[in-house]
């Protein structure tokens, strides 16, 4: 790939810090570590302001309308995620057709619970916030949802408990797009101890 890949996240009112600010940490670092890296960016419904959940006032890059084409698509968990979030026909349409051409589309925490609206995790296996796997599981009970992995891997779709883990599948990315080494040197400006091994987590195999 000549291009830097395009992480866009989705944002909103209520959006929880970690679930925003660990990959986004994670993935802009990539640019001193390999060659082209990401370019990251945050698409809001009306490409405004944004506050989130702790109280942090920030400014969206783009909107729906004039987002640019999306590698990975990162939705993070809010608030709402899994009530008033999930009858945003505009959010969950927008969601399912950008996750179409994606590369890659990860879910931070309850962001799961905006990828199975969509109805991307249809007959797949994921995961999401520990307390919150037993209602993943009732509400979309196509889905074979994981308790006890920090993040599971299907197809295109890498949904993650998030948290602090939200670090762990944000490098799990950069492991698998740009080798070990440049994983461990992103981990590394952040201090943090990375080893593929030790991180609990489940890749399901693809048919060929």
């Amino acid at each position: 790939m000549t291009a830097p890949r395009n992480v866009g996240f989705l944002v909103r009112d209520g959006v929880y810090n970690t679930e925003l600010t660990a990959p986004v940490d994670m993935f802009h670092h990539t640019v001193f570590h390999t060659e082209p890296g990401m370019s990251v960016f945050l698409v809001s419904p009306d490409g405004g302001d944004f506050r989130t959940f702790e109280g942090l006032r920030i400014r969206a890059d783009y909107s729906f309308r004039d987002a640019p084409v999306i590698d990975v698509l990162v939705v993070p968990s809010c608030e709402h995620s899994m009530d008033s979030d999930l009858e945003d026909e505009v959010m969950i349409d927008w969601v399912r057709r950008t996750a179409e051409d994606a590369e890659y589309v990860i879910s931070l925490c309850d962001g799961a619970f905006v990828l199975a609206e969509a109805g991307l995790l249809d007959g797949r296996q994921a995961t999401t916030f520990p307390s919150d796997i037993t209602r993943l599981a009732e509400r979309y009970p196509t889905i074979d949802v994981h308790r006890g992995p920090l993040f599971v891997h299907d197809g295109k779709y890498i949904t993650s408990v998030g948290g602090v883990a939200s670090f762990d599948v944000a490098l799990y990315l950069c492991e698998l797009l740009y080798g070990a080494q440049a994983a461990r040197g992103i981990a590394g400006g952040l201090v943090i101890e990375w080893d593929l091994t030790k991180v609990p987590h489940v890749v399901v195999p693809q048919d060929s």
